[in-house]
């Protein structure tokens, strides 16, 4: 940059701050609407992977939640869960949204080294129930009982782990392009005990995304999400209501504009209680 009269350049409203559980830094990233809040409090939705994609979210329910009569878009507060990065992901987060699982499940490493380490995830949902949701109930305006989670690739894996474990953390689950076969043995295990956590007050809302050309029989992320939706419907009395979504002509990457913009009318949409 030759010039030294640019400035940095900064969303509107957002805010971040850095916390640490168990010796793990994660940077949040918040972003809150303009708008009054409605008496009960905004909507909240916790993204992982804030590094990446909290800009975009952000952004898009800042447009699109002006008409929500139009939209479906509701004004609604963004939580992005990030690390210390200035790329759009960072290794920490293959310990965080998995479970440890034989190295003979795991697809191939690409780059033909070693994955870094893995089996974090009952951890790091204890500090986003424990830790980072109790502290963004306590700073900011936000309705209890219309949280969702968002994640993307191995974090629609993690959302996956989070229904299936503790079903009443959120009443909005997001999982797109979920890797499924990254730890499938555990996620069918978890599957199992979900009845019994299945209370008759309980009343969630479980989306499942990809994208058209993700469908290419490597890893059936489109069969093993329908087959997974099937049996969480029908389980219980209807109290996971599932559904599944394919974007035509995208891929892993290009999908997540479009499920951003899906997701939020997703997560802000007002159901009856």
């Amino acid at each position: 940059m030759k010039s030294t009269d640019y400035q940095a350049v900064v969303i509107p409203r957002t805010y971040s701050k850095i916390m640490t559980y168990n010796e793990r830094e994660y940077h949040i990233f918040i972003s809150v609407p303009a708008e009054t809040p409605p008496e009960s409090g905004f909507p909240a939705i916790y993204l992982l992977d804030g590094n990446s994609v909290f800009a975009t979210m952000t952004e898009a329910i800042r447009i699109q939640s002006r008409g929500p009569e139009r939209t479906g878009v509701y004004p609604a507060i963004v939580v992005g869960i990030g690390y210390s990065t200035d790329g759009p992901f960072h290794p920490a987060r293959f310990y965080d949204y998995t479970y440890e699982v034989p190295v003979s499940e795991l697809p191939g490493n690409p780059k033909g080294t070693d994955w870094p380490q893995m089996g974090g995830a009952d951890q790091f949902l204890d500090f986003l129930e424990y830790e980072l949701k109790p502290r963004i109930e306590q700073d900011f305006p936000i309705d209890r009982t219309q949280q969702a989670i968002f994640g993307h690739s191995l974090g629609g894996l993690f959302v996956l782990h989070a229904l299936l474990s503790r079903p009443h953390a959120f009443q909005r689950y997001i999982a797109g392009s979920p890797s499924i076969h990254w730890n499938e043995s555990v996620l069918l295990a978890k599957e199992l005990q979900l009845p019994s956590l299945l209370t008759e007050d309980l009343d969630v809302h479980a989306l499942l995304t990809i994208g058209e050309l993700e469908n290419d029989s490597r890893f059936f992320v489109k069969e093993k999400s329908l087959a997974m939706i099937e049996r969480l419907s029908s389980m219980g009395h209807g109290q996971i209501k599932a559904s599944f979504k394919e974007y035509p002509d995208e891929n892993h990457s290009s999908v997540l504009p479009v499920l951003i913009s899906q997701g939020i009318k997703f997560a802000t949409k007002k159901t009856a209680r």
